[in-house]
């Protein structure tokens, strides 16, 4: 675990990185941080919007960007989605603490997500579909997952227990 005591949250759009997220850090004991909610704040504008203006690998640049300038401790970030697709962020990360990936499979996704646009979700290159942005990020999460949690067919409040459950073993 990185020195500063940190979890960072991974996944796909839907698997509940924020929402889970509040819950544990409540449960853990740590101070909350919501990436996407930085970008927001920073730009003054949606996700959606800026993937919009920027494109997607636009939208890449600024939340690599946002994300190699958190500095916390005793913190739990959950990311964007995306945030897999930048080496320079994911290192940062990693460097802070340790990474959880969020796991959901494929079906429990198309469940849970209603209009990807809607969400702010980037759609790269040959990327039209859910499935091909799980095909496409899936490995990226595994890549650089610490830890891995199932958080398919759970409440929040469950997940979040497993989160701290699977930190404290």
């Amino acid at each position: 675990m990185g020195e500063a005591n940190n979890i960072v949250l991974i996944g796909m759009p839907g698997a509940g990185k924020s929402t889970v997220g509040v819950v544990a850090a409540k449960i853990l004991g740590k101070h909350f941080i919501d990436a996407d909610l930085l970008i927001q704040g920073r730009f003054g504008r949606t996700l959606a919007v800026l993937i919009d203006e920027l494109g997607p690998e636009g939208f890449i640049e600024i939340e690599n960007e946002v994300l190699r300038e958190i500095e916390c401790e005793n913190t739990l970030v959950a990311t964007g989605g995306s945030a897999i697709y930048s080496e320079e962020a994911m290192a940062h990360l990693k460097s802070l603490g340790t990474i959880v990936y969020l796991e959901v499979s494929l079906e429990e996704l198309k469940e849970r997500l209603g209009e990807l646009a809607e969400r702010g979700v980037v759609m790269r290159g040959d990327c039209a579909s859910i499935d091909d942005l799980y095909v496409e990020r899936v490995p990226l999460y595994e890549r650089w997952a610490d830890i891995t949690i199932e958080v398919a067919k759970v409440s929040i409040r469950e997940a979040a227990q497993l989160l701290a459950q699977a930190l404290a073993s």
